[in-house]
């Protein structure tokens, strides 16, 4: 692999990785909401961050997908699972089932057989 691929791959790595925070911007409004209704400012906070989130990512996914066949960049888009689930457990505490990580083995799988095909 060559050093610009693997930029490129870093690059879109990062890019799934700062949409994986859309999740975690909404999990905490959905707390906030649940803690203070509708008037907790932290809601509002949350759902500004998500938004501002989205419309990032939105921006930085338009450049990345430039530098691969969508084919590619949309199988790795699946890696936001893996993020997902890391961010559950360090942030909010969650647990992580063995059904989680056989799934997460499952998308991990289906990432590197798409990229054989590349």
């Amino acid at each position: 692999m060559t050093k610009n691929k693997i930029k490129n791959y870093v690059f879109l790595h990062l890019s799934i990785l700062l949409f994986s925070f859309t999740s975690v911007f909404t999990k905490m409004a959905s707390n906030e909401f649940n803690k203070n209704g509708i008037y907790g400012i932290g809601l509002y906070v949350f759902l500004f961050l998500m938004l501002l989130n989205c419309f990032v990512y939105a921006l930085v996914w338009q450049k990345v997908i430039k530098r691969f066949d969508l084919n590619v960049a949309y199988a790795n888009k699946s890696v936001y699972l893996i993020w997902s689930q890391v961010w559950a457990v360090l942030i909010f505490h969650e647990n992580l089932t063995a059904e989680n990580i056989i799934g997460l083995i499952l998308v991990f799988i289906g990432v590197l057989v798409v990229q054989e095909h590349e």
